[in-house]
């Protein structure tokens, strides 16, 4: 199937996460709830689906987007970013990917310009589909598990409780805020601010 190709499109927003309503507000899915903020905020809904993700063009920032929601599950998640980025021949360095991340704080948020995938999976197949670690991202903390032996699966795919989803409601909105200070201010503005503030 052919897709009309919208030429402004200067970034891809990847916000990573899983399918299906048994998933919904997992540690694994915090990337989908940004893009849902995301969405919120502009009033466009994310439910296009092309490029084996939910998606939406929208400007965020002062840029033309494409915000996804991959459908692949999150280990074949690169599947959708690399079709994206080939489609609207998108750099690297134009593929901002809002993942969580286990060896951070509950509610800590940290920018990084590109770098290993720190054992997500999620992250480790954007790597082997764009070819390069060189893309920027946001990383969203949900916490370590509780203790060496417990499962990672059962980890990342369990629920927020308590305060700890309060906080988390909070992270989404100022990962949302991080995403639209990236594109608007630029990655090293964007870091100083949430980096240090988070």
């Amino acid at each position: 199937m052919l897709f009309k190709r919208p030429a402004q499109v200067s970034w891809l927003v990847v916000c990573l996460g899983n399918p299906g309503d048994e998933y919904e507000n997992t540690r694994h899915n915090v990337g989908f709830a940004v893009a849902d903020e995301l969405g919120e905020r502009g009033h466009f809904p994310i439910q296009r689906l092309r490029h084996r993700a939910l998606t939406q063009a929208a400007d965020i920032g002062g840029e033309r987007v494409l915000v996804m929601k991959p459908v692949t599950y999150m280990n074949l998640s690169g599947e959708a970013v690399g079709d994206a980025a080939r489609f609207y021949k998108i750099p690297a360095d134009h593929v901002l990917v809002v993942s969580d991340d286990v060896s951070l704080p509950v509610g800590k948020l940290r920018l990084r310009r590109g770098g290993s995938a720190g054992g997500h999976n999620g992250l480790k197949n954007i790597i082997q589909h764009l070819g390069t670690d060189q893309f920027p991202r946001i990383k969203v903390g949900v916490g370590e598990k509780p203790h060496p032996d417990y499962d990672m699966a059962r980890w990342v795919l369990g629920k927020f409780q308590g305060e700890d989803r309060k906080t988390m409601d909070k992270a989404v909105e100022r990962a949302a805020d991080a995403v639209e200070c990236v594109l608007r201010d630029g990655m090293d503005k964007a870091m100083n601010r949430f980096n240090q503030n988070s």
